[in-house]
């Protein structure tokens, strides 16, 4: 028996479905609650790049309804022979509603909500173009970003040709089926198949999954604080960010032997450094795409002669050493063929012979993470002993995304099941390794990929392959979004590349670029720097005087913000709640709220606003609620509103709460940056 926070309710030849007073689901014989189909897909990739159609027939509608309470049988107007059964499930944390289909044809199920005006939907996992999803549709599938990521511009179309590599407005390394609306509630599809949330339509909401059968999870709370606060219990809160790691910038060189010289000159410019992440560690593999790495994990003595006693001399410093891996073995390397011969490798379906997949002018095998033997030699060989033994105390855990829908795998899953939770498979390796050698909480490993439930293992997000540039749908704004939208569902901590990575077709970094990025990072719980895909023809923070001194300055206010930082990593694990915050969060009493995505809280006492268009020297800067806010570099206070407010090279537009309890912290930040001159 349920309880009747969630009921079924007879209605009108049909019935509504109602969660804690609200109606989530409305069945009418003349529009059906529940659509089923059977599908004809056609699925292409190339690089983590997919193309995925369907061309799906649908089956009879479901207008006939038998209600009770907590089930309800679905038929159609010629049978009396039932096609889906509905049926409720309710805990204290959540209401679930099972849809089972009867029709062995049918292997697409759409379910349609009440959508209602003015009615704000966010969430989808890490999004990067819009943080308010309603008036468009969103695939749920982990792949490359693209490139450009806007079919009207150039350069996604020139990717587009090139490779299927230009990307859309929905395109992300990080989806989940999971959806937050203005009515205070939240839905989450438990299944890692392929969908599709569809928020289009005005007059109703549609989620449509490539099953015959699919379980609806709904979560409600009197705020969005609380909400976010379940959905994060639910999914498992992030582990905790090592204090190492918020008190000084990581400095990501890719530079050989080199990268310590440049390293000694970063740090006596003033720059506050707390690691220094040489993804080059394993050597290097020049393609025309820019320095890639050799995909075989372990120490390169030639590009990194005597590393075991710099990282030593390092951590005399006080600073760290990171890495790279990612779950992909070159198969010139020796680690491939290890795993190939312990049969720890996916398999073509047509033979035992491993599946190969193309990287881009080198191929690699992928480790088989259903096979447990495999994920405990990734995990105890690989990161536990040539990583952490060697003297690594972090790591980009790369990629993730790639795998193919036509191979075969240990467990016997089918690929379209396993493709969507190969990320939080790969993530839990790491977080396996870190336990293993008791490291969890004090090394740190940053992921790109993502699915439903990566956050319980995966300690730090990062937004992926941005363009260097200030392109709405690849560009430095799009960090802003990634971390409000994932955030939402659960992920506390975000950060990006200082810069953006992607630099082709001649897209390099302006200085003016480089700095808004580092004024941006030092408001963010990790500030990291990333020489990009083309280091050569790219500046860099330490290319100019005037970029050094830029960079040491914002790293300084990082550094200073660590014991605020720090209290929100507590609150963070008692509520779940994220550090950067879209302004709705806590003040959906102000309709502007919603529509903002270009600036955020940091916590509940900062607001932060970043330059994040070219030639700005100025923003639009809109304050919530209805006490003052005190600007971060003047003192000066502003009442809610809208202001257009100055914005030189090292003052990006921040804001405090004039009541908060570290007003003297942020009232330091002026004399922690120092003067700039540039």
């Amino acid at each position: 028996m349920i309880e009747q926070r969630a009921a079924f309710i007879a209605q009108d030849g049909g019935f509504d479905l109602v969660i804690d007073g609200r109606i989530i689901v409305r069945h009418r014989p003349d529009a059906p609650a529940i659509r089923l189909a059977r599908g004809n897909a056609q699925i292409e990739m190339l690089r983590g790049n997919f193309k995925i159609e369907d061309r799906p027939s649908l089956l009879p509608a479901l207008t006939v309804a038998d209600v009770e309470a907590d089930r309800v049988i679905l038929y159609t107007q010629a049978s009396r022979a039932p096609a889906a059964t509905l049926t409720l499930d309710c805990s204290e944390e959540a209401a679930a509603l099972h849809i089972e289909t009867h029709d062995p044809a049918c292997d697409r199920t759409t379910l349609f909500f009440v959508a209602e005006p003015g009615e704000h939907i966010c969430g989808g996992g890490e999004q990067m173009s819009y943080l308010n999803l309603r008036g468009r549709a969103f695939p749920i599938w982990t792949s490359e970003p693209g490139v450009g990521r806007d079919k009207t511009r150039e350069l996604t179309q020139i990717m587009d040709h090139e490779g299927m590599a230009g990307g859309d407005y929905w395109t992300t390394n990080y989806p989940q089926p999971t959806f937050l609306s203005s009515r205070l509630y939240a839905c989450h599809l438990e299944s890692s198949a392929y969908s599709v949330m569809d928020f289009s339509d005005g007059a109703r909401h549609a989620i449509t999954v490539w099953q015959g059968s699919a379980r609806f999870e709904f979560f409600t709370a009197g705020d969005y604080p609380g909400l976010v606060s379940k959905l994060s219990a639910r999914f498992g809160k992030q582990p905790a960010l090592p204090d190492w790691a918020i008190t000084g910038a990581i400095i990501g060189l890719k530079d050989g032997e080199r990268s310590f010289e440049r390293l000694d000159h970063i740090i006596a410019s003033g720059a506050v450094v707390s690691g220094l992440w040489c993804e080059d560690w394993v050597g290097i593999r020049q393609t025309s795409f820019g320095r890639r790495l050799f995909w075989n994990w372990d120490w390169n003595a030639a590009r990194y002669p005597g590393l075991p006693a710099r990282i030593k001399a390092l951590g005399d410093q006080g600073i760290r050493f990171l890495g790279y891996v990612n779950p992909y073995l070159a198969i010139d390397g020796a680690q491939y063929q290890l795993a190939k011969a312990a049969g720890y490798l996916a398999l073509r379906l047509e033979s035992d012979a491993p599946y190969i997949v193309d990287f881009g002018e080198f191929d690699c095998g992928i480790v088989d993470f259903t096979n447990p033997a495999a994920a405990d030699w990734f995990a105890e060989r690989i990161i536990g002993k040539e990583m952490l033994d060697f003297g690594l105390s972090g790591w980009m855990a790369d990629f993730g995304e790639y795998l193919p829908t036509d191979l075969r795998l240990y467990d016997g899953c089918d690929p379209m099941q396993a493709h969507n939770i190969w990320p939080v498979l790969w993530a839990k390796v790491n977080a396996d390794a870190l336990a293993r050698r008791g490291k969890t909480g004090d090394a740190l490993f940053f992921m790109r990929a993502g699915f439903s439930g990566v956050q319980q293992h995966c300690p730090l997000l990062w937004a992926g392959d941005q363009c260097v540039d200030f392109s709405r749908h690849d560009g430095i704004g799009t960090v802003i979004t990634a971390a409000l939208s994932a955030g939402m569902v659960g992920n506390a901590y975000s950060h990006s590349d200082i810069g953006g990575y992607t630099s082709l077709h001649g897209l390099v970094r302006s200085e003016e670029l480089l700095m808004r990025w580092a004024e941006m990072a030092a408001f963010t719980p990790v500030m990291r720097t990333h020489e990009g895909n083309r280091p050569d023809d790219n500046l860099q923070v330490d290319s100019n005087p005037a970029l050094l001194a830029h960079f040491a300055a914002m790293s300084r206010v990082h550094a200073a913000l660590a014991p605020y930082v720090k209290s929100l990593i507590a609150e963070a694990g008692a509520t779940g709640l994220p550090l950067q915050r879209p302004l709705f969060l806590h003040y959906p009493a102000d309709p502007q709220s919603f529509e903002i995505q270009d600036q955020y809280l940091y916590g509940a006492d900062l607001l932060v606003a970043p330059v994040i268009e070219a030639g700005a020297s100025a923003r639009a800067v809109f304050l919530p609620g209805d006490a003052p806010w005190v600007h971060m570099w003047t003192g000066k206070e502003y009442l809610p509103g809208q202001h257009i407010i100055d914005a030189p090279f090292g003052a990006p537009p921040a804001f405090a709460r004039a009541d908060s309890s570290f007003a003297d912290l942020f009232a330091s930040l002026v004399a922690a940056r120092g003067q700039i001159s540039l």
